[in-house]
């Protein structure tokens, strides 16, 4: 079993009711691509995305965040962790993310899976501008496939959080990709 697969089973254990997630970085790819690099496997977290009012959402109807805390302590020796949780507005998506999303079938009993879509899933990998973040975002392109007008289209439908630094990043990704060389 992967990390993010024990992860999320230990916490669709501890939920009491539906919870809806939408997951992006690796345990995206290793969850929600068949045939995933095998480096994927081995990520030590799980991110997610939430929409606006979803944080609240969880905390008056739902054990979510009690349940995230239980994970977290039992992994924690381990160092695996369910950790990142951005608001829409923090990550760099299209408009319409939440209509594309894909949803990531399991045995579960409580979690409502999903992961980002391909187009979605490529810009939140053009935040950073390292070699790991343009490796995986490549994957999804090949992966998906997504060609070069998804990609156009993506880039100029992209909301970009008011980070200079994630502008900056997302900039130099997206030529990068934009390059028809990049995505051969």
């Amino acid at each position: 079993m992967t990390n993010a697969a024990k992860l999320l089973a230990a916490l669709d254990e501890r939920l009491t009711c539906c919870v809806e997630l939408t997951l992006y970085g690796r345990a995206a790819l290793q969850l929600g691509f068949p045939n995933p690099a095998p480096e994927y496997a081995l990520s030590r977290d799980v991110d997610a995305v939430m929409w606006i009012g979803q944080a609240e959402e969880l905390i008056e109807r739902t054990n979510f965040w009690e349940a995230i805390d239980q994970v977290n302590g039992l992994f924690a020796d381990q160092e695996l962790y369910i950790s990142h949780f951005f608001e829409e507005s923090q990550v760099i998506l299209t408009p319409e993310w939440r209509s594309k999303r894909v949803r990531i079938r399991s045995s579960w009993n409580n979690l409502d899976l999903y992961r980002l879509g391909d187009e979605d899933l490529f810009l939140s990998k053009l935040m950073r501008d390292d070699p790991i973040d343009r490796a995986d975002a490549l994957f999804i392109v090949k992966a998906a496939p997504l060609s070069m007008d998804q990609i156009r289209r993506a880039i100029q439908l992209a909301r970009i959080p008011p980070v200079p630094e994630i502008a900056e990043q997302f900039d130099r990704c997206s030529r990068f990709f934009m390059s028809a060389s990049a995505t051969r």
